[in-house]
């Protein structure tokens, strides 16, 4: 297993077997998306005094794009969120335990919204739900949720194992 180092990291980034590029290349999708968005909003608004509608629902849907798949990125690369003065202070073994016992909470955590995601899709989906403002299924903007939470369980999974290998620091 091979690391890449950041200049700005305490600790090497681990390379995990699916490249950190694709979460890295969704979010900035996302990101030029809410941009392009936004700015074709106040453009808009500005000269004809008029808002598009669909701009606040697209834009809410890619923040969670964004959220979820940075979660999965931060798992992926080991920058999730944790105490950094008792970790420090922790040996290498002690500290390898903790980091496996914060994944199978990252893994519990995201299998509940996984699981309560997927019921409020399949509910949208079953009862019609129509989103507010263009009238588009609820069910495709709420169904991301969960779709991405297997992407961020997958993640915290591999780094799991990786642990268990002594593979990651």
């Amino acid at each position: 297993m091979s690391v890449e180092l950041d200049p700005t990291a305490s600790q090497p980034i681990p390379k995990p077997r699916v490249p950190l590029k694709i979460e890295e290349m969704l979010i900035a999708a996302a990101m030029a998306a809410m941009a392009l968005i936004t700015f074709g909003n106040v453009v808009v608004r500005y000269l004809t005094n008029v808002s598009f509608a669909f701009t606040e629902e697209y834009s809410v849907v890619l923040m969670v794009v964004v959220t979820m798949v940075g979660s999965s990125l931060a798992v992926a690369a080991g920058r999730h969120i944790r105490i950094g003065v008792a970790i420090d202070a922790m040996t290498p073994a002690l500290r390898r335990r903790f980091e496996m016992i914060a994944m199978v909470a990252v893994i519990i955590c995201f299998g509940i919204l996984l699981v309560h995601g997927g019921r409020l899709a399949w509910d949208e989906y079953r009862f019609e739900v129509l989103s507010p403002g263009l009238g588009n299924p609820q069910w495709i903007y709420t169904g991301i949720m969960p779709l991405l939470s297997i992407a961020v369980i997958a993640r915290a999974v591999g780094r799991f194992i990786r642990l268990a290998r002594g593979e990651d620091a």
